[in-house]
């Protein structure tokens, strides 16, 4: 049902549904309702789940938790919402971080105007109307001014490319598609496929709880402590009385995190005084061993060196098998040159009785059996696969919907050798579109950039508002200058030169095995500034209308 439409309201924006659509009820989606909310603006989103939290509802996996701390990552706009919420652990999992996202919809009143169970398969432009028309996967539409996308940049699952997968007669479950019921572990053979942050947490959670566990490894990761630890009530008050430094911090750091880079080099110190900040790094919570580490370590391969000998001699140091610890041990990157990471006992795994790990790349997989899965060395039996193979990142969720823009174009054809966008924020050519956490925005402690990417587009929403503008466009040149800007910064990372989802690699998605610039690696001050510069001068940098 359309919302009533408020006097204020022009007779062609009236004959719309919605002033806006927000695809998505994550955290980005509900914060954006919130001040959609402020303005008057009749707002709807629409949620592919049966609940708000996103990233949170989905992810219901064995170990999923924070890796940025929960107390910088919760929502900053409301006094009253940070003081009456108490984090239960440094790093919350998943349970207490989805009843957060639950106190936020009720607390605010959300839900009212959030349709839960409702995919949108198309959105498409209107050039008469100045107007998207977006179709739900059950073939309901609806029309709005203006389309926000709060999809997210990890939420479209991919399965490994691997015959046989609808044969297997046990269970077998995506980690981002995790069942609400419990799963039994007691006593069975289980299967985990992939390395990655999810398989990890999956991993070391699940190990003492199996029967035997198997896992096939791809690629290795590298790895670090994570360090949690429960916040008693000293630790909480103390939490919340410093929430505005703490804050300001997050809007000074390079990622948003509460820890930024050291000013100086790796080989700026002695040999001693490296190795004593590399063992003090390791022996702190949370990111500082990666986002607090010397200045130099994601640019110069020497100094990158330096800080992947110190993890690999940990990992040696903490597996006793030092043949699967090799295995363990990344050789096709630098540490810090992926995401990292975060684990508690992960190695420690590798020395159960009932754990084994297999090396994918010397035994591939071939296909999956009725009864389990078979290498090219040998068939094994399990009654649980579980996979823990990732996401179609950045782009995946905008190519899973059929956008289309002025004209008709295609927006999976527009980026078919990688994004280009204004800001992160808008593309050219898709009018009135608007993404939270698109490609080549800054991403980092994300919950910190949907605050503020959320404000911008608020704020633009707010001067069209005053302005009667009925059409909001980047142009083209505004989209190749920051595209090409996004480029320029990515020059000289080490993390440029390695397969990740951050450089758009997946070898289980079509089309996706050629590395692009998919992210903003600049600082998210210096991301700030330059959309609050465009801001100041009247969005004069857009196509208005």
């Amino acid at each position: 049902m359309a919302a009533p439409r408020p006097d204020h309201i022009s007779p062609q924006t009236a004959a719309l549904d919605y002033d806006v659509i927000i695809i998505g009820a994550g955290l980005s989606g509900m914060y954006q309702l919130y001040r959609l909310r402020e303005l008057g603006l009749r707002a709807r989103v629409f949620e592919a789940g049966t609940g708000v939290g996103g990233t949170w509802y989905w992810n219901r996996y064995p170990g999923a938790r924070f890796d940025s701390e929960s107390y910088s990552y919760g929502f900053s706009f409301s006094k009253e919402l940070l003081q009456e919420w108490d984090w239960s652990e440094h790093f919350a999992g998943q349970p207490e971080t989805l009843r957060y996202c639950n106190h936020v919809a009720d607390k605010f009143d959300l839900r009212r105007d959030i349709q839960f169970e409702s995919r949108i398969a198309a959105a498409v432009y209107q050039d008469d109307s100045r107007s998207w028309e977006i179709t739900l996967a059950s073939g309901a539409c609806h029309s709005c001014r203006f389309l926000i996308t709060a999809i997210g940049p990890l939420s479209a699952p991919t399965l490994p490319r691997v015959e046989g997968r609808d044969d297997f007669k046990g269970q077998s479950f995506h980690t981002a598609r995790w069942p609400k019921q419990p799963v039994d572990f007691a006593g069975r053979r289980v299967a985990v496929i992939g390395t990655g942050a999810t398989g990890i947490q999956t991993i070391q959670t699940i190990a003492s709880e199996v029967g035997h566990l198997t896992v096939f490894q791809r690629t290795a990761n590298w790895a670090a402590p994570l360090h949690n630890g429960r916040i008693d009530a000293d630790t909480q008050a103390s939490i919340k009385a410093g929430y505005p430094e703490m804050f300001r911090r997050c809007q000074e750091t390079f990622a948003c995190f509460i820890h930024t880079p050291d000013p100086r080099g790796a080989f700026e110190v002695s040999d001693a005084e490296r190795e004593a900040f590399y063992e003090k790094l390791y022996g702190e919570r949370g990111f500082g061993i990666w986002q607090g580490n010397f200045r130099d370590i994601l640019i110069d391969r020497k100094a990158n060196a330096t800080i992947s000998d110190f993890v690999a001699r940990k990992i040696r140091q903490r597996v006793k098998d030092q043949r699967v610890a090799d295995k363990l041990i990344p050789k096709n990157h630098g540490f810090g040159t992926r995401r990292v990471p975060l684990e508690t006992f992960y190695y420690e795994v590798y020395n159960r009785d009932n754990v084994e790990l297999v090396d994918i790349t010397d035994t591939p997989i071939e296909t999956i059996t009725p009864e389990g899965i078979r290498t090219s060395a040998r068939d094994f039996q399990f009654d649980i696969i579980i996979y823990a193979t990732g996401f179609d990142a950045i782009t995946g969720s905008f190519d899973r919907i059929d956008v289309r823009g002025a004209g008709g174009a295609r927006l999976r054809e527009k980026w078919q050798h990688g994004p280009e966008t204004y800001l992160g924020l808008m593309i050219d050519g898709f009018p009135n579109l608007m993404m939270l956490m698109g490609p080549h925005t800054a991403l980092g402690n994300i919950p910190r950039s949907i605050e503020y990417s959320v404000d911008w587009v608020t704020g633009l929403l707010r001067f069209a508002q005053a302005n009667g503008l009925t059409l909001l466009d980047a142009t083209p040149e505004g989209t190749a200058g920051w595209t090409d800007h996004v480029k320029a910064l990515g020059v000289g990372l080490l993390s440029n030169e390695v397969d990740s989802w951050m450089t758009g690699i997946n070898r289980n998605v079509e089309g996706k095995q050629r590395r692009i610039v998919a992210r903003y690696s600049g600082s998210a001050p210096a991301y700030r500034e330059r959309c609050d510069a465009v801001a100041a001068k009247g969005y004069a940098e857009l196509r208005l209308g």
